[in-house]
């Protein structure tokens, strides 16, 4: 509402802006002040021939020239009407300050929206939220053109692949791996993207065309965390579930904690089987336990096991631990006393959310989803 008050008000200054002069009268400023003039050099003329300070022709004369300069004042000022224009002025005025703001209004009412509420930015835009995938295709139709006149462009090659690839057109973005590569050069990154397209092309399938590109990232960065996870891939997809399971995890050993590949890699790992390995043992231990039976050996491992318990039951913030724990008893067999630590574990970390994240991740990749 005060918002519309100022509006108004602004309306008004303007118009009064424009109409004032039309309510001013028409009348010169000098109208009226030169017959008074007049009349005063013919008193001043009559005082001057009393006194003898002018001859008697001179001041005839004189005053017939005013006389003459009077009649004709007198007789403008009579001609003048003033105020049949003066009225049409003020009638203007009226009409104006009256009659444009209700056209204003007349106008706006049927053709504006003065109930429509503000919309947010993001919906005045066209489309957003909704045409996000057109708006991409319109972003390749673009790249494409300019693809075809420049087609050495590897910057342009490099920013069309990933696009194809996110709108499932494996195939195109296969041939603009391939272009990316050949005008960008080579590199572990591209070879594994080109790697990754031909496996989506084929539905997922590792095939041996992208298994060749994935030893080609390999060769050129040993550590490129997609060419080992689709090496693993390949090696489980072809039957070799250990050595899937030893590639990945090798890889989880380099990887950092905050990878964000790596519960995708923890989840094929618990997939083929992998991580089910005995605890690390000091040097010392495991050259001890050579010159042990089996039994004995046995027993000192149970041993080791029963203490790591001991100790967490005191102390269970160790998620590497209790990992540990879990594994070893896998590898006994106790999977009751896994399914117990399991328990135990996530009821001591229950409070810390990020050692929680990390004991739910470690006991995926043991198959301990649950």
């Amino acid at each position: 509402m005060t918002l519309w008050f100022v509006f108004a008000l602004m309306t008004v200054a303007a118009i009064f802006a424009v109409i004032w002069p039309l309510g001013r009268s028409g009348r010169p400023d000098n109208q009226g002040s030169e017959v008074a003039v007049y009349k005063d050099q013919l008193a001043e003329i009559e005082r001057d021939l009393a006194a003898g300070l002018i001859a008697a022709p001179e001041a005839e004369a004189a005053r017939i020239e005013i006389s003459r300069r009077l009649l004709a004042a007198d007789s403008s000022e009579s001609a003048i009407a003033p105020a049949p224009n003066l009225r049409w002025r003020r009638a203007a005025a009226v009409l104006a300050l009256v009659g444009l703001p209700l056209v204003a209004v007349a106008t706006y009412g049927p053709l504006g929206s003065p109930a429509l509420r503000d919309a947010p930015l993001a919906q005045r835009e066209p489309g957003a939220g909704t045409n996000m995938a057109q708006s991409l295709e319109n972003l390749v139709a673009q790249v494409q053109q300019h693809l075809e006149k420049n087609p050495t462009d590897g910057r342009g090659w490099n920013v069309l692949a990933p696009v194809l690839e996110r709108l499932g057109r494996f195939d195109e973005a296969v041939r603009a791996y391939r272009n990316s590569i050949t005008y960008n050069g080579e590199s572990a990154e591209r070879r594994s993207d080109l790697g990754e397209a031909i496996a989506a092309a084929a539905s997922g399938v590792v095939t041996a065309e992208a298994k060749a590109e994935f030893e080609r990232a390999h060769a050129l960065s040993a550590d490129d965390p997609k060419a080992n996870y689709f090496l693993g891939l390949a090696a489980e997809q072809d039957g070799r579930k250990d050595d899937a399971a030893n590639i990945w995890r090798a890889l989880l050993a380099k990887a950092p904690a905050d990878a964000p590949w790596r519960p995708l890699v923890q989840t094929s790992l618990a997939r083929v089987g992998g991580g089910v390995t005995m605890p690390a043992l000091p040097d010392e231990t495991i050259a001890a336990s050579k010159e042990m039976n089996d039994g004995d050996r046995n027993a000192m491992i149970r041993g080791m096991v029963e203490r790591l318990a001991t100790r967490l039951k005191q102390n269970g913030d160790d998620v590497e631990g209790w990992l540990r724990l879990v594994r070893a008893y896998l590898v006994m067999g106790d999977r009751d006393k896994a399914l117990g630590a399991t328990t135990d574990a996530r009821q001591a970390v229950a409070k810390d959310t990020e050692r929680l994240r990390q004991l739910n991740e470690g006991l995926r990749t043991l198959g301990l989803d649950g």
